[in-house]
This record gives structure tokens, sequence and C-alpha cells, in this order.
């Protein structure tokens, strides 16, 4: 991934870079690993969730070797630009984030227990980066499908946020938006189930080491 020496800013609606009104690329019909639809349609009773952790190529693994993930796929998020380029995103000048879409099937994995995954797959308190990727695209973020995700997001981070503090770590970064506002465009096919294509590929996803309380039940006062 590209590393950035500057002090990573976003950019305004304004300063952001125009894109596109479609696409230059055709996004893969399958997963290259769990063998389901990447664009849908989604079988009955899946749900969507939005994970942004830094690289999206390890994230993405971390999401498609959970049990009850139906499929996953990467992309760019939270930002300004129409149908961003990978080489825009990683210039900062988009705004967006390199996110993962998770569309998992709840009788089997709840949206706590990928919270869970997410809060400990990273850290989320180092804001534009996530070790030695620095940039925009590398912030902390979770995009919300329902108010009851919201909800459950919220008092994720509030827990966490309290075996951080316990553990020495500092405040977390991570914004959490709803995803109706924030479009989801999927990345180049190359970056989709990166690291099934290259298993020997570059991975920067790391945690903290500090546990997320299971079941990520709101904060006690």
């Amino acid at each position: 991934m590209f590393l950035h020496r500057r002090t990573p800013q976003l950019p305004t609606r304004e300063e952001a870079l125009r894109g596109r009104p479609a696409p230059e690329f055709t996004v893969p019909s399958r997963h290259t690993v769990l063998g389901n639809s990447l664009l849908g349609p989604y079988p009955e009773g899946m749900e969507v969730a939005d994970f942004a952790l830094g690289c999206f190529w390890g994230a993405e693994r971390k999401f498609w070797q959970t049990d009850g993930v139906w499929t996953t796929l990467v992309g760019y998020q939270g930002g300004y630009t129409e149908n961003p380029a990978y080489e825009e995103v990683c210039s900062g000048l988009t705004g967006h984030t390199e996110a993962v879409r998770v569309v998992y099937d709840p009788a089997v994995v709840t949206y706590p227990e990928l919270l869970k995954l997410f809060w400990e797959s990273h850290d989320p308190t180092q804001g534009f980066r996530q070790g030695n990727d620095v940039g925009t695209q590398y912030r902390s973020a979770l995009y919300t499908h329902s108010p009851a995700q919201a909800a459950a997001a919220a008092a994720s981070r509030e827990a966490y946020q309290k075996v951080l503090t316990a553990s020495g770590h500092g405040g977390i970064t991570t914004e959490i938006l709803p995803a109706d506002d924030r479009t989801f465009w999927p990345a180049e096919p190359a970056h989709q189930q990166y690291l099934d294509k290259n298993p020997a590929g570059y991975c920067g996803i790391g945690g903290t080491g500090v546990s997320c309380p299971v079941g990520v039940a709101p904060a006690e006062s």
C-alpha cells in the first residue's frame, strides 16, 4: 500500500476530486473464497455491515474467515468523489476510507460479534493511520445500516474505550456514520479477495492486543 509522509488531512467536499459518472471496470460476479455473489441480490435474511480498519486487503480476509459471513467485498466509503480509483483514494483527495462490506447471516454471527472482530483487529486510536500505513484512507470507521446497528456501534465504542483506557491506550478516533449518507463504491477487481489471490501479499492489519468485552453490551456507568 502507499505510504504518505505529509501530515494527512481530509479534503472538504469542494476540495475533493470530482470523480466520474460510472466506474471504469466491472466488479467480479463471485467471491473467490466463498463462491457467493459480490454485489447481490443476497439471500433473504442476510444483513449488511460496513467496516473500515486500515488496509482493506487484510481486513477483508478477517471477515471472510468468519462463520456466518456470506460474502465480502472491498471498496471506498466515507468520502465525496464518485466512482473513485485506487490511486485517487491513495492521494488523500477523495475523503474515502478503504472499507469492507460484509454480508452476513445474523442467525449464525451477530453484528455485536462482528464489532468485536472489528475492534480487536486494528488499533482504533491511531487516527489517519494503521501501523506503517499512513493516510486518511486508513482511518477507523463504522458505517451503519440501521438504527440498531448505530446504537450497537456506539455502545461498543464506549465499552471498548473503557478497557483500552485501563490498558494505557489513548482515545478512540473511530467515526460512526450512517451508510445511507456515505456511498460505498466497490474497488477494482484486483483488490477483491486480494490475499486469496496473493497469499504472501501485504497485510497491515494488527490489533492492540486488548480484548473487546464479549457481546459488546452498552458500557456500564
